[in-house]
This record gives structure tokens, C-alpha cells and sequence, in this order.
């Protein structure tokens, strides 16, 4: 186990700069999650440390030793690919030992590994058959079977669920967990979906365009984002945001009035500096906390469109003059398309935003 720290990580591709100074620091046994829309990094990032794409500024250190230009093969790293990449004409057994016996290991040590790995991901039934004749899943547990023979200090995870089913993205999501409790391995892995991250995560790193805009524990991010982006990324389904002004200042509090909502007003204490009567805010609330008529400090009407009803709760999709709100309701309380009425927002389970998208807090 090890260990895994960027420091001031840079990557370019000709002029074309994609991570832009990244800084994170990974102790060990974490199960960590880069998670990001197409495009931020991530994987970028994921294959620095690997060894497969070169670093253009800062250093990767993997426990301890800093591994900037050391070959991928002794960097004590084994990764797992999107794609299976299994040998088609090998047995599940020859797949897991293939890499092991290229390297000369010794025929009872491969043996072992490969007993162990097995057991761990419970594929001993499997051995004697061929990739074509494996599901998806069991494919993707021979994938990961191949990586812990290595006995590897850091497992990289490259979006590995994505082309799976949704079943079978929730049963292998409950396999890598179990897999990281039982080898206690620090684990890096790669996701857009931030349902992955929020399960799977010790933390969760949140990059937009090259730039880490937050790490932490799934559960702070989701209480406590640092700006817009992060508000909007983490969380199914998403935050809402409404548009509003400040209309008052003073006395560690803000009033904030909704720009599509005329005499809508909410009070809400801040710590820090506060806005200037007069600036544009967004105000942020998540589905789960809209409440009836009344219970909070600011009414709003909306009208139902649509609503997806799932057993327990319901997400209503409603108008809110030119703004879409997602709200959740339980079962009991799922609404009818085309209904009016009326929910209700709390100053504490509400947060604020500046236009350029920073928290105000």
C-alpha cells in the first residue's frame, strides 16, 4: 500500500494546456474518486500517475518516491480499463496468470495469486472458461481479478462500470467496495457519474476544465460546496438554482428577493462579507428541501409538469415562471400534472452564489 501525492500536476498538449496545477493529496488505503463532466481531466490525470501520458509540469510521488520518469510496469500500480481487454482465446485462469508468467514469477506464487484473486471476487467457477462465455459483469470482475495478482501498492480505476447495465453497475459498485474494505488498498478511480463517486468515495476530487475545484468526503460536498458547479455536479437530481437580488445588507444577514417571484423574499445570515444591495445572486435549493405552503420563510407557486414516481418519493418537474424546479415529494404527495400549488423555502437549507458562481457563505 502507498501513498499518492500531485503536486502543481501540469499537462499540456502542444499549447493546448488540460490540467492546469493540480494538488492532491492521497493517503493510504483511501478510496478516492476523480469525478468530473467529459473533458475536465480526470482520466488525464489517472493515466499521469499510471505512467501512460507524460506529466508537463509538477511531480507525481507514489509512497514517498516521486515517479515522474519512472516506467509505468515499476511504479507498483495496476489499472483497470473501461474496455475488458481480456484474451479472447485465453481461459479466465490463463488471463489472470498471463502477465505473472511473462514476468517469470514463480509457479507457486502465480498460483496462489491467482487462487486468492479468485476467491476474493468469487470467479471460482469461472476459471476454465473463455471471455465469450462470461457476462458482462463476470468480465469485468476477470478485468479486476487480473489487477489484484499484481499485489500492486495503488489500483487505478478508469471508468470500469460504463459499459455495463444499470443492474450491473450497482452490483460491481458493491463489489469494488467490498474489494477495497478486504485488501485495504489505496484505490484511485474514474468516474462522470457522480452516483459512482457518492458511494464508492472515501473523497471526492471535482475537476471542471483542468482545474480541481473541490476535494472531500461525498457527504461534504453535498452539504457544503465551495461554489456553483459543484452545488449543481453533486447530487441526482441536481440543485436547483433561482435567480435573485439583494435587497438588503446589513447586520451579518442578507434579503434576497427572487427576480421571477415579485415580493418573494428570503433573510438569510451570512459569516462573511456581504454583497452590495443591488447584486445579482443565485440562490440554490435541493430537491429534498422544498416545504409545504408556509413552513419556510419564503412562498413560492409552481406548477406541476411531470413527475417521476419512485416507490417512496417523487421528483415533480414544475414551472416556476421561466424557471424549471425539480422538487422531491413522498409518495403520498405526488402531484398531478398541470396542478398548482405552492412550496415553501428555508433561509438554512437554502445557499447562496454570486454571479460568477463563488459560494457565499
Amino acid at each position: 500500500m502507498a501513498a499518492v501525492t500531485l503536486t502543481n500536476v501540469v499537462k499540456r498538449f502542444g499549447l493546448f494546456e488540460v490540467v492546469h496545477g493540480a494538488n492532491i493529496d492521497i493517503a493510504d488505503g483511501e478510496f478516492v474518486v476523480f469525478v468530473g463532466p467529459s473533458g475536465c481531466g480526470k482520466s488525464t490525470l489517472l493515466r499521469m500517475v499510471a505512467g501512460l501520458e507524460d506529466i508537463s509540469g509538477g511531480k507525481i510521488a507514489i509512497g514517498g518516491k516521486v515517479v515522474n520518469d519512472v516506467e509505468p510496469a515499476d511504479r507498483g500500480i495496476a489499472m483497470v480499463f473501461q474496455s475488458y481487454a481480456l484474451y479472447p482465446h485465453m481461459t479466465v485462469e490463463q488471463n489472470l496468470s498471463f502477465g505473472l508468467r511473462m514476468n517469470g514469477n514463480p509457479k507457486a506464487d502465480t498460483e496462489r495469486r491467482v487462487k486468492r484473486a479468485a476467491e476474493i471476487l468469487r470467479i471460482d467457477e469461472l476459471m476454465q472458461r473463455r471471455p465469450k462465455q462470461l457476462s458482462g459483469g463476470q468480465r469485468q470482475r476477470v478485468a479486476i481479478g487480473r489487477a489484484i495478482v499484481r499485489e500492486p501498492q495503488v489500483f487505478l480505476f478508469d471508468e470500469p462500470l460504463s459499459n455495463l447495465d444499470a443492474e450491473l453497475r450497482v452490483q460491481m459498485r458493491v463489489e469494488i467496495a467490498r474489494l477495497h474494505k478486504e485488501l485495504g488498498v489505496t484505490m484511485i478511480y474514474v468516474t462522470h457519474d457522480q452516483t459512482e463517486a457518492m458511494t464508492l468515495a472515501d473523497r471526492i476530487v471535482v475537476l471542471k476544465a483542468g482545474n480541481v475545484e473541490q476535494i472531500g468526503a461525498p457527504l461534504d460536498l453535498y452539504d457544503d460546496p465551495a461554489n456553483r458547479f459543484v452545488a449543481g455536479f453533486i447530487g441526482s437530481p441536481k440543485m436547483n438554482f433561482l435567480k435573485a437580488n439583494v435587497v438588503e445588507a446589513g447586520n451579518g444577514s442578507v434579503t434576497v428577493e427572487l427576480v421571477n417571484h415579485a415580493g418573494a423574499r428570503l433573510r438569510k445570515p451570512l459569516c462573511g462579507a456581504l454583497p452590495a444591495v443591488g447584486a445579482e445572486v443565485v440562490l440554490g435549493v435541493r430537491p429534498e428541501h422544498f416545504f409545504e405552503a408556509g413552513e419556510g420563510e419564503c412562498d413560492i407557486p409552481v406548477k406541476a409538469d411531470v413527475a417521476e414516481h419512485l416507490g417512496s418519493v417523487s421528483y415533480v418537474y414544475a414551472d416556476a415562471g421561466s424557471e424549471e424546479l425539480i422538487i422531491e415529494r413522498e409518495a403520498a404527495r405526488q402531484r398531478a400534472s398541470s396542478e398548482h400549488f405552492t412550496v415553501s423555502i428555508k433561509a438554512e437549507r437554502s445557499l447562496l452564489f454570486d454571479k460568477t458562481g463563488a459560494r457565499i457563505r
